[in-house]
């Protein structure tokens, strides 16, 4: 067994590899110079396909702790995706003199209301992006991992009316935690509101009336950074503003992966939830689709969420895409745990853990 040292060295390593990487191999993305009055002094890119129409589409993608917007998309694949199917993209990007880690901050109440510090930051971005590249106002999305997966709920909560979708890789919901201690403690699925709470606080975050954004949740079954009953946590909260039941509609399985789809009473498929087996923290990709490169938190586990997403969105050809897929009655196995994923923690891990973070290298 290797020392805790040695660990620690091996680890920051590939932290420093993951933040030097993206300004020498990605140079398509372009700089968002001036936005607005960026409140949260957040940086941007954009990226636009060569081949381009009226009315484009736009996906927002939120990068996780430690990551680069150009880091993030080499590993997740969006900008090829985006080039091959003719679709926009958005990278807002964090600043190291907002958090030396460089997470989006998800915990800070001030960052996540509306009209108020990164979300209004963001939402300034996605402004000028529309007006100026012939976006399709309808199709405007989010995605993110981990705290860009968090930051996303906040955009989703703050703006609902601005996006038709958003995904969730290996993130919270909307308002679980207001200081750093308690980031942690939920991200270990300690402590945090009720049920209730988490739904009055989706509520309270704007005023909208009008129909919800769909929303894909993607978590890994081994991740101990951010435990599997956030993602449970998520579906609550998200079930009441779409009206739906606690049970899914349809449960898949993927191969060894699992899909449970909630749908409304019109038939829409308004909240999905993959369970990817054995995955730890980090976004889920299939390299052999061409889109993405495995590395840290970039996970080669045979499914892309790239893909994916962008497919349940419309953004590429609605084709069969899960061949292997087998429908299953949705009733789970226990009323308990409508969502059937669980989580724990060994002794010994959650030591290791908590040593890795004190050293700022782990989220």
């Amino acid at each position: 067994m290797r020392s805790m040292s040695d660990t620690l060295a091996r680890l920051a390593a590939l932290r420093g590899m993951l933040r030097t990487r993206p300004t020498q191999d990605n140079t398509d993305l372009v700089s968002l110079e001036t936005f607005g009055s960026n409140p949260g002094a957040l940086g941007g890119y954009t990226y636009l396909p060569s081949q381009r129409g009226k009315n484009m589409a736009l996906v927002v993608v939120l990068h996780g702790c430690t990551q680069t917007a150009a880091g993030y998309d080499i590993g997740s694949g969006w900008s090829r995706l985006a080039e091959d199917y003719g679709f926009a993209l958005l990278f807002p990007e964090q600043r190291r003199a907002n958090n030396p880690n460089l997470c989006f901050n998800w915990f800070n109440p001030e960052d996540i209301s509306r009209d108020h510090g990164e979300v209004f930051s963001i939402r300034q971005m996605i402004a000028k992006v529309v007006a100026e590249h012939s976006i399709d106002g309808r199709r405007v999305f989010v995605t993110g991992l981990s705290a860009g997966g968090a930051m996303a709920a906040a955009m989703l909560a703050t703006y609902p009316e601005v996006f038709a979708g958003g995904a969730i890789i290996a993130g919270l919901p909307y308002a679980s935690a207001a200081t750093i201690p308690e980031a942690f403690d939920r991200m270990r699925g300690q402590g945090g509101p009720t049920s209730k709470e988490f739904q009055q606080r989706l509520r309270n975050a704007s005023e909208h009336n009008g129909p919800w954004p769909t929303l894909s949740i993607w978590q890994g079954s081994a991740d101990r950074t951010v435990v599997p009953s956030n993602a449970n946590t998520m579906v609550e909260q998200w079930t009441h503003v779409h009206g739906v039941d606690a049970f899914p509609g349809r449960v898949e399985e993927i191969g060894q992966h699992q899909r449970k789809v909630w749908i409304d009473a019109d038939g829409v498929e308004v909240i999905e939830l993959y369970t990817i087996a054995g995955m730890g923290h980090g976004t889920p990709l299939d390299v052999g689709t061409g889109y993405g490169a495995s590395g840290p938190f970039m996970l080669d586990v045979g499914i892309s969420s790239t893909v994916e997403i962008a497919r349940s969105w419309g953004l590429v050809p609605s084709f069969e895409k899960r061949r292997n897929a087998k429908v299953s009655a949705a009733q789970p196995e226990s009323a308990a745990d409508p969502y059937g994923t669980g989580s724990d923690r060994g002794g010994i891990q959650k030591i290791i853990e908590d040593a890795l973070r004190s050293a700022g290298l782990l989220r």
